[in-house]
């Protein structure tokens, strides 16, 4: 499969995503329990393709150090603060400000990301796929009370990815290793970070019910394991800046869940969002020129 076509299954993963903690929310599980369940998955789902693929998981301290750092900057905190933004707020506002990746990924980039550069097309496609966010959001009508607690929320979930994909380019997504093997170490450190946290923040877990239990599965075991597999190879094959653009899809997805699964009205800037954001992304693709040739 080629980097176009991850990138669109990794949007359609990513964006059911935000349904499913949903569910698990409403059915009363804390945040940063419904963090390390989607962790805990994960790590397991990515181990078992690490077995199928004999794939070496390296043994250099230097590369769990920096698994360590990528897990918190891309599952442990952004995890978190999304459930508890999807508490406040619904998944398709959430899935909506998640969009805004690409803009704290382009900043992270350029500082830490050596050789990355942004043309004039590529950072015109950056900001008009942003518009196109305000646009499916509605920022016209304002934010209040929850909706700015758990908006706000979203917005450090989407610095903490954009941090995490600049970093996971520089220092952790190179070398000969599967991705497998590298997704299967950063889930695995999340996972042990959140375990320690989870307990002193909410307590020990309880059982939330059939629905939300499957949930939890769904979305650590696809969400959060196989679709960090195909997010690495995106990442290594485009870079971070394209790849984080996988965030402006995601709000078409969980739109279109909302639609389908949960009957909510769709409004006529949804339609005119999408088609700002996905020439944004057109245009955010579009590789930089080479000036060595120049």
């Amino acid at each position: 499969m080629g980097s176009t076509g991850k990138f669109v299954l990794l949007s359609a993963i990513w964006g059911s995503s935000f349904a499913l903690i949903k569910v698990a929310v409403d059915a009363g599980v804390p945040p940063v329990q419904v963090a390390l369940a989607r962790c805990l998955f994960g790590a397991l789902a990515l181990w078992l393709v690490c077995a199928a693929q004999r794939a070496a998981v390296p043994r250099d301290p230097r590369a769990w150090g920096h698994a360590a750092v990528v897990a918190v900057l891309l599952n442990s905190v952004p995890f978190t603060l999304l459930a508890f933004g999807e508490s406040k707020v619904d998944s398709v506002l959430a899935g909506v400000l998640n969009a805004t990746t690409p803009l704290t990924t382009l900043a992270f980039a350029l500082l830490v990301v050596l050789g990355e550069r942004v043309n004039r097309t590529r950072l015109a496609g950056l900001l008009l796929g942003f518009a196109g966010v305000l646009v499916l959001l509605g920022v016209w009508r304002g934010l209040d009370g929850d909706v700015l607690a758990g908006g706000l929320a979203c917005l450090g979930a989407t610095t903490c990815y954009g941090a995490g994909f600049a970093y996971t380019r520089r220092f952790f997504s190179g070398g000969p290793h599967r991705a497998s093997a590298l997704s299967a170490m950063q889930i695995t450190c999340a996972t042990v970070q959140l375990g320690v946290a989870a307990p002193v923040l909410s307590g020990p877990p309880a059982w939330p019910g059939a629905p939300a239990a499957l949930a939890l599965l769904v979305l650590g075991a696809v969400g959060t394991g196989y679709a960090y597999v195909i997010n690495l190879d995106v990442i290594r094959e485009a870079g971070p800046t394209v790849a984080a653009t996988v965030t402006y899809v995601t709000p078409l997805w969980s739109t279109a869940l909302g639609v389908l699964l949960l009957g909510e009205p769709v409004g006529w800037n949804t339609f005119a969002g999408a088609a700002i954001v996905i020439g944004g992304i057109l245009l955010t693709r579009h590789p930089a020129p080479d000036r060595a040739k120049a």
